[in-house]
């Protein structure tokens, strides 16, 4: 007699290699909104130099008078000075050559086709990069480019609405963006809540943001813990930068070749080389980019953030 508690059915092992599966496109878990990129202005270039021209700063571009009656006094002559050298960014290229054998993609391009995939995938990893430079480049990077007198040390390491409010008074006029690792403002948060003074939200661009004084705080993982994106520890420091954007009001702005051949995307070319004798297809991927501080007091830093401070609120 057959045993009551075997199921003779068809199992699921036997009935899976019949039916169909319903697939998802490539997912890459280290893509990241990009909110620096998407929040900042950008300015098309034509032929990839961009040249800054200052003011030689003083209290005043021009004495000028002030009398009821200018026949009384000598009126104030003069003109406003340039700076004779002015600074010039050149964009730089961030390339990758991308290799499929196009025997994969005759074959095996359904539902979703592989060459088009890849290109997708290895444009948001320029799209990544283009972030971190903006942040980190020595050449042109908003950390390196930050002038002396717009760097603040944290008060006691954490940091603290008063360690904000003191970037603010460095970039005071129409200040628009903090931007921070996600740990860092976790780590403000805490320091909020430490003082009866939890930060309210905004949405922007569709995304939610905390705010310090009415100015959000915008994630990045570009900028570092200790040189990670990602770090595993509870602690460690980075910065935290608060900027002005936008060429209008004197800020920080991004940078980019427009009207580029191949061009898929601000700045971006994908152009194919050819298809070698083992019929592997080549494609050439570039972004071209940098970004300019158009005055000192556009961008502030503040340094030795520590993100690994916690209390007890009872």
């Amino acid at each position: 007699m057959a045993d009551k508690n075997i199921l003779n059915a068809l199992t699921f092992d036997q009935a899976s290699p019949l039916a169909t599966v319903t697939k998802t496109k490539p997912q890459y878990g280290a893509l990241t909104p990009r909110w620096l990129a998407r929040l900042i202005e950008f300015k098309g270039l034509d032929a990839g130099i961009y040249r800054v021209n200052r003011v030689v700063e003083g209290e005043a571009p021009l004495d000028v008078l002030c009398n009821q009656d200018p026949k009384k006094a000598d009126i104030p002559q003069g003109y406003v000075p340039y700076e004779t050298r002015p600074r010039e960014y050149a964009l730089n290229a961030i390339s990758t050559i991308l290799n499929v054998d196009t025997r994969v993609q005759d074959v095996y391009s359904s539902p979703y086709d592989q060459t088009a995939e890849q290109i997708a995938l290895a444009v948001e990893s320029l799209k990544e990069r283009q972030e971190s430079q903006i942040v980190n480049s020595d050449d042109y990077g908003l950390l390196k480019n930050a002038a002396p007198g717009q760097r603040v040390k944290t008060l006691k390491g954490a940091p603290t609405p008063d360690d904000l409010d003191e970037l603010i008074t460095k970039v005071w006029k129409e200040p628009s963006y903090f931007f921070a690792h996600p740990r860092a403002i976790a780590a403000f948060e805490r320091e909020c809540t430490l003082r009866g003074v939890p930060p309210v939200t905004v949405n922007i661009a569709g995304g939610t943001f905390v705010t310090w004084r009415g100015i959000p705080l915008v994630p990045t993982d570009k900028l570092l813990v200790d040189g990670l994106r990602n770090p595993k520890g509870k602690s460690g420091k980075t910065n935290i930068l608060l900027v002005r954007t936008g060429e209008a009001k004197r800020g920080v702005i991004g940078l980019f070749q427009q009207n580029v051949p191949g061009e898929q995307g601000r700045g971006l070319s994908v152009r194919f080389r050819g298809v070698n004798d083992q019929g592997v297809a080549s494609y050439l991927l570039s972004v071209y980019c940098s970004a300019a501080i158009l005055a000192d007091d556009a961008l502030a830093v503040l340094e030795d953030v520590e993100v690994g401070e916690y209390h007890d609120y009872q």
